[in-house]
């Protein structure tokens, strides 16, 4: 096996273009990477990679044998899958990926339950708000909020997500309350975007009675974090744009208020996404069939 982690440790440098970002999606240590990868080159007499103290990059050799050992790796999964649909017991590890949002308040609390009835998978779950590449990154599942782009992965749609805008009593207070887009932009209200690098949302399209119009926001703070917004938002700093499921228990508190009421967001789409060569692994099936559920239920509960 240790020819196959060599070989797997390669595809992720390649892919990840970094020895030490490669190390921790492997969960292991730059030196340990850097040592897989070169008893990789001892045994095939070449260099795959060429080395310098601000970049590595692939040799001609190194582009020559990725799609090998890529395909190596599939056939194992396929091999693995099969092993694994025959004996009906889905074992291994998976690696999934989810807005901070869902994943805090959904995914997270569902993972006891998900691992009592399937203990012989383990999930390593990563929560961000930023956009994720699934293939790049290695991930097995990825659930995404907002609209999908072409691609061709694997895509199972969960449910549509009502968004809300909303701000803090005090704030409405202070500020006034706004009825509609027309005023957030009018009235200069600090609005709270979230943002992050290679983000393309600068502006909130609204529902108006002449369809989507999408306004201009501004405001003192932005964050790549979605609970921060909502955050500051309890603090009166500005008024945020949700999914309601994120921020249902402010809402019934009181401490959150709907504004600009008269053109509401329009909803967000929850999906499940997987690469269309991991679909149909048994590990992957059974997770994703198990939190989509959970997923469809607690949004309802919201």
């Amino acid at each position: 096996m240790a020819y196959v982690s060599n070989i797997r440790m390669f595809v992720r440098v390649y892919e990840l273009g970094s020895m030490s970002a490669a190390a921790r999606d492997q969960r292991t240590s730059p030196a340990v990477a850097s040592s897989r990868i070169a008893d990789l080159e001892r045994h095939l007499g070449v260099r795959l990679f060429n080395r310098t103290t601000r970049a590595l990059r692939p040799t001609e050799h190194g582009r020559l044998f990725y799609d090998g050992a890529r395909g190596i790796l599939e056939a194992i999964e396929t091999a693995e899958t099969a092993v694994m649909e025959a004996t009906q017991s889905p074992r291994g590890t998976l690696f999934v990926a989810a807005p901070l949002g869902l994943g805090r308040r959904i995914l997270a609390p569902a993972m006891k339950a998900f691992r009592a009835k399937y203990p012989e998978i383990d999930v390593r779950l990563r929560l961000s708000d930023r956009m994720v590449d699934v293939t790049a990154e290695g991930l097995d599942l990825a659930f995404h909020l907002g609209v999908l782009q072409d691609s061709d992965l694997k895509v199972r749609m969960i449910a549509d997500c009502p968004r809300v805008l909303v701000a803090a009593p005090d704030y409405i207070a202070r500020k006034g309350m706004p009825a509609d887009g027309e005023a957030l932009v009018r009235d200069r209200h600090d609005c709270l975007n979230l943002r992050f690098p290679g983000a393309q949302e600068f502006q909130w399209t609204l529902k108006t009675p002449d369809g989507p119009k999408r306004y201009e926001i501004s405001g003192p703070f932005e964050s790549d974090d979605g609970d921060v917004l909502t955050d500051w938002a309890l603090m009166g700093c500005g008024v945020i744009l949700k999914p309601e499921f994120e921020i249902a228990e402010h809402l019934r508190s009181g401490a959150l208020i709907p504004v600009a009421t008269a053109t509401p967001p329009y909803p967000t789409q929850l999906a499940c996404l997987s690469p269309s060569r991991r679909h149909r692994d048994p590990k992957v099936q059974v997770f994703s069939d198990f939190m989509v559920a959970h997923c469809r239920e607690a949004l309802k509960a919201a």
